[in-house]
C-alpha cells in the first residue's frame, strides 16, 4: 500500500515536479472502470509505431509497462526508456460506451515505484462531456526527468488521443454531439429509398430473376453467396443490426477483435467508419455497440445498428469488418460469424459463418450494397487482410464493392 511522504505535492493542470525516483508508477483510479494506457513519444510529438502504444492488450513496451489491480497502472523505468522517447503520456478513457468524465473525479497518484512512497497526485478539475483525457506525462528536460500534471479533455474517446499522437486508428472521430446516441428517426415502412446508383460491380437487380430473398425465413449464406433484402416483394428498409461473434480458440487466450463498418458512395470512396472510437456515424443513422475485450460469452460480441431507410442516399456500399488492433491472428479465433437480425423484433434474417481462417489480423466479413430499385443485398465475403485498424480495412473494403 502506498503512503503519504512528508514530501509529496497535490498538482494543478499544467504543474511540474522533478522526479526523484528512476522508477515511477502512475495510479489512475475513480469511482468507475477504466481503461489507462502510456504513449511512448518521440521529438516529433508522435509514437514511433504501434508497439509504442501501451495498454491491456499490449501491456509492455522499451521501458513502459501497464498493469491492473486495485488500480490501473503504467511504470516508467526512466534507465530503460529508448533515448529518442521524449515522454511518456498517461492516458484514461471510460469503459462504458458513451459515458462521459462528468461527475467523475479520476485521481492520478504518483509513487516510487521500488519505495511506494507517494510523491504526487493529480486530480483534473472542472470535467464535463469528455470521453477521454490526457492525465499525466513523464518526460525528459536537460537529461532529467519529472512528471507534470496535464488533464485535457478528449470528446471523441481514446481514438482521439491516439490519432493525435500518430497511432493507427483511424481518422479523428466526429464532434462530441454526435458521439452520443441519440434516438434515430422513424425508418419509413415502405416507401423505396431515394434512386441512388449501385456500386460499380453490381447490376440492376432483375425481376423474376430467381435471386435469394427473404421470403422464405432465414437465409444462411456460404462465402461469396448473396440475398436479396426483399420480403413479399417490398424492399426492406426498417431497422437492422449486424451482429459479429468469435469465440477463443481451444487453449487460446482471450481474444479482442474490434468489428466495423465503413460507409461508401458509387465510386467506392470511403464517406465515413463506425467502430469502438466512433460510435455514431451518418447523424445517428449507424450506431456502434461499443468494444468487448474478450470475445467471451454467449450472443454477439458486437452489434452495429443501421437505419436502412435513413441512409443518405450518397450511401450505396456498406462493408462489416473485423479486426485485431493488438495483433492477434484469426488461427485464435473460433466460430466467427455475422448475422444479420430485424432491429424491431430481433429476428435472425441472414447468417453467415466463417468457415476457415488465416492466420491474418483482419477479415471482410460482408457488404450490404443499394441496388438500382432501392433495395439492398448482402454478401458474404469472409475475405481475410493483413490489418490491424480501421483505416487498413477501407481498401481491401472499397475493392470488395
Amino acid at each position: 500500500m502506498p503512503f503519504v511522504t512528508p514530501g509529496m505535492t497535490a498538482m494543478t493542470p499544467g504543474s511540474n515536479l522533478p522526479l526523484t525516483a528512476a522508477k515511477v508508477a502512475v495510479d489512475v483510479t475513480a469511482p468507475v472502470r477504466l481503461d489507462v494506457s502510456g504513449l511512448l513519444i518521440a521529438t516529433d510529438g508522435k509514437v514511433r509505431s504501434d508497439d509504442d502504444f501501451v495498454f491491456y492488450n499490449q501491456p509492455s513496451g522499451p521501458g513502459v509497462t501497464h498493469s491492473s489491480g486495485s488500480a490501473d497502472t503504467i511504470t516508467v523505468d526512466t534507465a530503460a526508456v529508448p533515448a529518442e522517447v521524449e515522454k511518456v503520456v498517461v492516458t484514461a478513457s471510460l469503459d462504458a460506451p458513451g459515458a462521459t468524465f462528468g461527475g467523475t473525479e479520476p485521481t492520478a497518484t504518483v509513487r516510487d515505484a521500488d519505495s511506494q512512497a507517494v510523491l504526487a497526485t493529480f486530480t483534473p478539475p472542472g470535467l464535463g462531456t469528455e470521453t477521454a483525457l490526457v492525465v499525466a506525462e513523464v518526460y525528459r528536460r536537460n537529461g532529467a526527468w519529472k512528471v507534470r500534471a496535464v488533464g485535457q479533455g478528449y470528446a471523441n474517446g481514446l481514438a482521439g488521443i491516439a490519432t493525435d499522437f500518430g497511432v493507427s486508428v483511424d481518422e479523428p472521430a466526429a464532434p462530441a454531439a454526435s458521439q452520443t446516441p441519440t434516438t434515430p428517426p422513424q425508418a419509413p415502412a415502405a416507401p423505396p429509398a431515394p434512386q441512388a446508383p449501385a456500386a460499380p460491380s453490381q447490376a440492376p437487380a432483375a425481376p423474376g430473376s430467381g435471386k435469394i430473398n427473404l421470403d422464405k425465413g432465414r437465409v444462411s449464406l456460404q462465402k461469396n453467396q448473396t440475398v436479396s433484402l426483399v420480403k413479399g416483394g417490398r424492399p426492406l428498409l426498417t431497422t437492422v443490426r449486424m451482429g459479429l461473434g468469435w469465440e477463443p480458440a481451444f487453449r487460446a487466450k482471450d481474444i479482442d477483435l474490434d468489428a466495423s463498418v465503413v460507409a461508401y458512395d458509387a465510386n467506392r470512396k470511403k464517406i465515413d467508419a463506425c467502430y469502438f472510437g466512433k460510435l455514431v456515424i451518418l447523424g445517428g443513422v449507424v450506431q456502434h455497440s461499443g468494444d468487448n475485450l474478450t470475445g467471451e460469452g454467449a450472443g454477439d460480441d458486437e452489434a452495429i445498428t443501421v437505419h436502412l431507410g435513413d441512409l443518405p442516399p450518397q450511401v450505396t456500399g456498406l462493408v462489416f469488418t473485423v479486426n485485431s488492433f493488438s495483433g492477434q491472428k484469426f488461427t485464435d479465433v473460433a466460430k466467427a460469424y455475422c448475422r444479420l437480425l430485424d432491429g424491431a423484433g430481433g429476428e435472425e434474417l441472414v447468417r453467415f459463418d466463417l468457415t476457415s481462417s488465416e492466420a491474418r489480423t483482419g477479415v471482410l466479413m460482408c457488404k450490404l450494397v443499394r441496388q438500382f430499385s432501392g433495395e439492398w443485398e448482402m454478401t458474404a465475403l469472409g475475405e481475410y487482410v493483413d490489418s490491424r485498424t480501421v483505416r487498413g480495412m477501407v481498401k481491401p473494403g472499397a475493392a470488395a464493392l
